[in-house]
């Protein structure tokens, strides 16, 4: 399946949101208020070209400069062009003509509707498998965004590779897509619904953690997940005995990050500093600090507060002089909330 097929699926098979055949490019959380504020300021038109698996909503990015891949008709773009203010930048790529067409029609709109002099918006039509070839200069960007898209690129250890080239040091790549409990057999992604609908091109999660890694992001977190529905029979058919899950995750571009979580007698205490977060902070799954109390972290944690845009809201305690052995509570297995009986999801063991 190449990026063909998805230009025409996403410009001229789908005539909006409502075609779509299952919720694995819906996005079904309730988005914070400064979301739900952000997003009754973007243009209904862009609003209606939408596909998004997750929230992408990534914390603490006033001033920011952001890249977004895969970008669409921009809705995730002008909801983060008011979250980094007037003086952030989001950058959009995208490689759908028709979706570029409509995200670049409402720049000015967007700019006099936030009260901002100019845009701080900008969109480029390219393949996100090859960013390389595009304008973008390396270590310029503060945080790199994504929504249901990697799944549809064939090379997914180039993307993650030149997001890693791109970002800042103490950046991150913070993402949302589409991942199954087992690998998809290759001939479905010929499939051009189920590649569409972004089943078929959906990384195995072990897998996805090995190109992570393997790209140089050394501790890959997961920050929230869902299974997903298969509403149309058809598509159930096709894709029977696989489970498919959305989840967002955050990768750190960090030095010195370990294999595993390592325990150095570390902790850190959340001021409530971050708007939208005032009680708890999330950093990922396993890790929402409460304001004000004593927070045990392993070194890698510690790492991803201390070293990136998020220091100045927490207070940090030890160092790493001391190390006592792999930090209590980890572990492997699933990463994901597992479907139950019923459609209902089970917790998964934490990790």
């Amino acid at each position: 399946m190449n990026i063909e097929n998805s230009r025409e699926y996403y410009g001229q098979v789908l005539g909006g949101s409502s075609d779509l055949k299952t919720d694995a490019c819906v996005t079904s959380e309730r988005p914070p208020q400064a979301v739900i504020t952000a997003l009754s300021n973007v243009h209904e038109e862009v609003k209606s070209r939408y596909y998004g698996c997750g929230l992408i909503a990534p914390q603490a990015v006033e001033g920011a400069r952001i890249l977004d891949l895969g970008s669409g008709s921009g809705q995730d773009a002008y909801i983060l062009a008011q979250l980094v203010g007037e003086h952030g930048q989001v950058v959009g790529v995208d490689t759908t003509p028709e979706q570029l067409a409509v995200a670049n029609s409402h720049h000015e709109w967007h700019a006099e509707r936030f009260g901002y002099a100019k845009p701080n918006t900008l969109f480029i039509e390219g393949d996100i498998e090859k960013l390389d070839q595009l304008d973008l200069e390396p270590g310029s960007f503060d945080v790199i965004v994504s929504n249901c898209v990697i799944n549809l690129v064939a090379n997914k250890a180039k993307v993650f590779a030149d997001a890693y080239r791109l970002l800042k040091n103490g950046g991150e790549m913070y993402f949302s897509d589409v991942y199954s409990d087992r690998r998809v057999p290759a001939e479905l992604l010929q499939d051009p619904v189920l590649h569409g609908e972004c089943l078929s091109g959906a990384l195995y999660w072990g897998d996805f953690t090995k190109l992570a890694k393997q790209a140089g992001f050394d501790d890959p977190r997961l920050v929230k997940d869902r299974p997903l529905g298969i509403g149309d029979p058809a598509v159930q058919a096709k894709l029977e005995g696989i489970n498919f899950f959305s989840a967002t995750y955050r990768l750190f571009k960090l030095e010195g990050l370990e294999p595993e979580c390592e325990d150095y007698g570390q902790a850190v205490v959340y001021k409530g500093s971050v708007e939208g977060e005032e009680r708890v902070f999330t950093l990922d799954k396993h890790h929402m600090i409460e304001r004000g109390k004593v927070f045990p972290v392993c070194g890698n944690s510690w790492k991803m507060l201390a070293d990136t845009r998020f220091a100045e809201h927490f207070e940090f305690i030890g160092d790493f002089s001391t190390h006592y052995g792999v930090f209590e509570g980890c572990g492997g297995g699933l990463p994901f909330d597992a479907v139950a009986e019923g459609g209902e999801a089970a917790p998964a063991s934490c990790c």
